[in-house]
């Protein structure tokens, strides 16, 4: 009866640090990639292609849900 627990603990246990493994991985693989676009060449392009000075931030809106 504990065998069988022991089991399912540890098999778990394995798949939750596999997972979160491999998001660490990811994470770190996407956070290289927007520093690398995140210059201040790059941001002042982006803000004039999106009419930040005309038109406000848009990322800043009370429309952009994904920002609160």
């Amino acid at each position: 009866m504990i065998l069988p627990g022991i089991v399912v603990v540890g098999a778990v246990s394995g798949v939750v640090a596999y997972v979160r493994t491999q998001l660490r991985k990811e994470s770190d693989t996407m956070n290289r990639m927007f520093s690398q676009q995140n210059t201040a060449d790059v941001r002042a392009r982006r803000d004039q292609r999106l009419l930040v000075e005309s038109e406000g931030n848009p990322r800043k809106t009370i429309y952009n849900v994904l920002n609160w």
